[in-house]
């Protein structure tokens, strides 16, 4: 949950000599790295270009990744850190505590990480990995290789990628969280049926083109996971109550049933960090803000809700300011300063962390609605921040353009956009998604390469017009409706979200969430920024 995540995973990035390293650590030697064989018999199944398998003549050399799964316990770290050292390559486990959760999981001092809860990280960079730990929540699923192993692979031109996909198997696919909202006319579009003779497995319904399916639940999934409540050890009547008190929105975790197989199979956890986010609201931001030398033109202080934890608040946007130009709202709650999450910093450190960016700063922020939102789903924001990111039109803005009055730049952010799209083979090329309350629709998701992004659809775009029609007003089942009766001609008008933000004046005021300054409580200091 988003709010314990260890202080003490795992140490920043420690450089050591070659020469330090040949004194303070020896690697250890795995058994069964080098299997001599008489004869090499050849599967048919497998293939001679098995990417777990090496034959030189008569040696066979089987790399052997593994997989470890934590479970962090309360108020705890997960015992070991990561490091990336002079002189070896990927990044490398160390200093896992004897008896610890790392340690019980089966994780060695030594270890190459390969992947992070099922996504393969050997050419990301430390800070991202680290993050991608950090976030992770309660439970973490790490696939090693042992260390003499990953330097003879690297040494013999092995494609490690190719032995992580090998060994999750081919065609297996992530779980995806979907999150619904209730249409109504035909409300949910989803029912659950039990798997027969299997307790806590349930197989999902759904009505055709109804909430569930608009909102990426496929045909044949399996549910796994209800507003942050695992099923594994639910009856069927327990998910009903549950179904019958979600009010107007759910968010579920759900997996095809050939993946589930493959993750039962290798005895792996489906989680919501491996999971590819469908419709979900209040997503994090990212900003990129850029200074003229005369500061960010915000005021960062500490805030605490009267029955929740203390968190950074951004307030006080000056008119004209770097700040204004990048998006930024009155009364975010600021997550990230340059990747890096702030949740375990104290307000200094914050502070010296954006003046010691100059006149660069990025900043991950939310708003109090979806801090509540992925708390009460008992998961970390950050986990799904990717999309929505917002900046500034000009990232290279001079000192001297940056000086200029804004008022010119806030206001054509006003300004709608008209898309034409033509429909290809996969489509327009985007999706729509629907606000929590309310009619509206917004793209949700634009495909790489597809019609919507050659048209300059953005993520985030409010719909306007559909082929002339005014759509403000409409849900999202009637707007597909006018997009499908188009035929394969498309013609948008769209703004962007943050100009749409600054039109409708939407704020987040203190008085609204019942939150206290912290300065009034225990004299914290405020900075401006």
């Amino acid at each position: 949950m988003f709010g314990h995540t260890a202080l003490l995973l795992f140490h920043p990035c420690v450089w050591d000599t070659a020469e330090q390293m040949g004194k303070t650590h020896k690697m250890r030697s795995s058994a069964g790295l080098m299997e001599l064989t008489d004869k090499f018999t050849f599967n048919p199944k497998e293939g001679i270009d098995n990417p777990v398998m090496v034959t030189t003549e008569d040696t066979v050399w089987t790399l052997s990744p593994r997989l470890c799964v934590l479970k962090q316990e309360e108020g705890g770290s997960y015992g070991f850190n990561l490091r990336v050292e002079s002189g070896l390559q990927g990044h490398i486990i160390r200093n896992v505590v004897s008896g610890g959760v790392a340690g019980r999981s089966g994780l060695r001092d030594g270890d190459r990480l390969l992947e992070v809860n099922n996504c393969y990280v050997d050419h990301v960079s430390h800070p991202e990995v680290a993050r991608k730990i950090t976030v992770s929540g309660q439970q973490l699923c790490l696939l090693v290789l042992d260390g003499e192993q990953y330097e003879q692979a690297l040494s013999r031109g092995h494609d490690l990628r190719s032995l992580s996909i090998a060994h999750k198997g081919e065609g297996c696919k992530p779980p995806r969280l979907c999150h619904i909202t209730r249409d109504p006319a035909s409300g949910l579009g989803i029912t659950f049926t039990p798997v027969k003779g299997e307790k806590g497995r349930f197989s999902v319904n759904l009505f055709p083109r109804g909430a569930a399916e608009q909102a990426g639940v496929c045909k044949g999934d399996q549910l796994v996971w209800m507003n942050g409540a695992s099923v594994a050890d639910l009856t069927h009547s327990t998910l009903s109550r549950m179904m019958r008190k979600c009010g107007e929105h759910i968010t579920i975790l759900v997996i095809d049933s050939e993946s589930q197989k493959n993750y039962m199979r290798q005895r792996m956890p489906i989680l919501p960090s491996m999971a590819v986010s469908h419709n979900l609201p209040n997503r994090p931001r990212k900003l990129h803000l850029v200074s003229g030398g005369d500061g960010y033109g915000f005021v960062l202080r500490l805030e605490k809700k009267r029955t929740g934890p203390t968190l950074h608040v951004l307030r006080q946007i000056e008119s004209g300011s770097a700040a204004e130009r990048a998006g930024m709202q009155d009364g975010e709650v600021l997550l990230e300063v340059n990747g890096e999450p702030v949740e375990t910093l104290t307000h200094g450190e914050i502070v010296d962390r954006v003046r010691l960016s100059r006149h660069q700063v990025s900043l991950t922020t939310i708003t109090f609605k979806g801090m509540d939102f992925y708390t009460q789903l008992g998961l970390s924001p950050l986990l799904f921040s990717e999309d929505g990111v917002v900046r500034e039109k000009e990232s290279s803005v001079s000192a001297a353009a940056a000086e200029q009055p804004a008022q010119k730049e806030v206001d054509g952010s006003c300004k709608p956009r008209h898309c034409t799209l033509q429909k290809g083979p996969s489509g327009f090329g985007f999706h729509l998604g629907c606000f929590p309350q309310g009619p509206g629709t917004f793209v949700s998701q634009v495909a790489f390469g597809g019609s919507g992004q050659s048209a300059g659809l953005l993520e985030g775009d409010v719909v306007m017009q559909v082929n002339g029609q005014n759509v403000e007003e409409k849900y999202l089942e009637d707007v597909i409706k006018l997009v499908e009766e188009g035929g394969k001609l498309l013609f948008l008008l769209v703004r962007e979200v943050m100009g749409d933000n600054k039109c409708k004046q939407t704020e987040t005021h203190v008085g609204d969430t019942e939150f206290v300054s912290q300065q009034e409580e225990d004299n914290y200091e405020i900075s401006n920024l």
